[in-house]
């Protein structure tokens, strides 16, 4: 039977993909082979002076709505988000030798679904976000230590508070493309484009 992605990259194919679907059935591959992280994405975001940066975090949630991670508000890409909320995501698989890239503006993710995910980290990890002044100097990994002892501490055995500066950011897509390995670089790209977040998708394929 053929899957979502012999049907994608299938010449003269005019179905109409929804290519959060097609995401799925990548993602569920990545899940079965990447050996570590297959969650992870690289994110790139701009500074109040136009300079791109990037880094790497987890992809914490996705759904038609777009592609969601928790960070700190306080960091350096929670500034430079809030500040201009745009940003292009990759996420790429070596395991499968695919590759999705995605860009589009963002929004900050609501209280009660940041509080949710907050709840489902491990004890050590809430502890941590909560006392962590990202991005920010830190004067020694003692210093560190000792807030998270201090917190640990303080609350015992009740639960750990989502700290205010503690949120998600969800891309909402405008573009996302499929990029499949190909010998000797007859690669397959597939770009999908729409010009609003609720607005139909068309798709183009792409020279490698």
């Amino acid at each position: 039977m053929s899957t979502l992605t012999d049907r994608l990259f299938e010449d003269g194919n005019d179905e109409t993909f929804d290519p959060f679907a097609v995401f799925e059935e990548w993602f569920a591959l990545a899940r079965q082979s990447e050996p570590n992280d297959p969650h992870a994405m690289s994110v790139a975001s701009v500074d109040v002076h136009g300079m791109p940066d990037v880094r790497v975090v987890l992809l914490n949630a996705r759904d038609p709505r777009g592609f969601t991670f928790y960070t700190n508000f306080n960091s350096a890409k929670g500034e430079q988000l809030l500040a201009h909320p745009k940003a292009a995501m990759a996420m790429h698989w070596k395991s499968l030798r695919r590759q999705v890239r995605a860009r589009g503006p963002v929004e900050v993710v609501d209280d009660a679904e940041s509080d949710a995910y907050f709840a489902s980290r491990a004890r050590g990890s809430q502890i941590a976000s909560s006392v962590s002044e990202q991005s920010h100097p830190l004067k020694s990994r003692q210093d560190m230590v000792n807030r998270v002892e201090d917190l640990t501490k303080a609350l015992g055995s009740s639960p750990v508070p989502r700290p205010p500066h503690w949120q998600g950011f969800r891309i909402v897509p405008l573009a996302i493309e499929f990029w499949k390995d190909g010998a000797f670089r007859m690669h397959d790209r597939m770009l999908f484009t729409r010009t609003a977040p609720s607005g139909a998708w068309s798709r183009t394929r792409l020279f490698p």
